[in-house]
């Protein structure tokens, strides 16, 4: 009988948010795949678990791939991990996950941290909706049109960057969506040296120009305008006034003032925010 293929979220900073169930895993299959062996060590012997590891990156040989599965179809249980956060988001595990599958091995998540709904958590933004980009592109056409599926986004939207290229990619950005566009940063996520900033692109920017900030960041990009008509938002905020006296939640009140008067859903949640009682 084949083992099985456990998918762990591990911390994205602060060791204590690793579960109890997460930990449980760690401490009892027989093999933990590893994005980095090295910085996986430092979890394992935080929680004094000695599972050996095998590494599993995006550059590895595929026969090493090969290798994980064999154990698993052997009858061995093996945990998959990134170095933070959710493994396959954002990272090589897919093709684990997608070999266990071709070979019939059964394939359990066990869920936990994550950058990005911790982001969307704090930008105070609805997020019923949103798209998540993961890494831009370095250059190029690629990078344009990745530019472009932001700029035209009628949704939040969610990405990662690493040390030393935020201030090109917000400044980027600010070239592409305007200026005014707002955006949420947030730098060392449930580190010590934790920051969210809620601004503009265009003041993020100018900030970021002489300070490029240490540490990978997850920038939150707030859904673009809807195009055409201008909205009224006079009667946009006098529906609202009605509907907060009538005792409805502010999440609902947005929800009827975006489709009655095609506000955006974050405009529409802070018109019913403003008119709560």
């Amino acid at each position: 009988m084949s083992g099985t293929l456990f998918v762990v979220a591990t911390p994205i900073g602060h060791l204590g948010d690793l579960s109890d169930r997460a930990r449980q895993v760690l401490s009892s299959v027989a093999l933990i795949a590893a994005e980095d062996t090295r910085h996986t060590r430092k979890l394992l012997d935080h929680i004094g678990s000695t599972v050996p590891l095998a590494s599993v990156h995006a550059h590895s040989d595929p026969r090493r791939l090969g290798q994980v599965v064999d154990r698993l179809v052997a009858g061995d249980d093996v945990a998959l991990c990134t170095d933070a956060g959710t493994p396959a988001i954002s990272d090589p595990g897919p093709a684990l996950v997608t070999e266990a599958r071709r070979r019939g091995i059964a394939v359990v998540p066990i869920p936990g941290p994550s950058a990005v709904p911790a982001a969307l958590s704090v930008t105070g933004w609805p997020a019923d909706h949103y798209l998540f980009l993961g890494f831009p592109p370095r250059k190029g056409g690629e990078r344009e049109r990745w530019l472009d599926r932001i700029r035209d986004a009628a949704e939040s939207v969610v990405c990662f960057e690493a040390p030393g290229r935020t201030a090109a990619l917000v400044r980027d950005l600010a070239g592409r969506c305007g200026a005014d566009r707002r955006v949420m940063l947030g730098r060392e996520m449930t580190k010590v040296h934790e920051e969210y900033r809620v601004t503009t692109l265009g003041e993020l920017a100018r900030e970021l120009a002489d300070s490029e900030p240490r540490g990978e960041v997850t920038l939150v990009i707030e859904a673009a305008e809807p195009v055409g008509a201008q909205p009224d938002r006079s009667a946009a905020r006098e529906l609202a006034a009605v509907l907060a006296r009538a005792g409805l939640e502010p999440s609902r009140i947005a929800r009827i003032v975006a489709e009655v008067h095609g506000l955006s859903r974050n405009e529409s949640y802070r018109v019913s925010l403003e008119e709560a009682p």
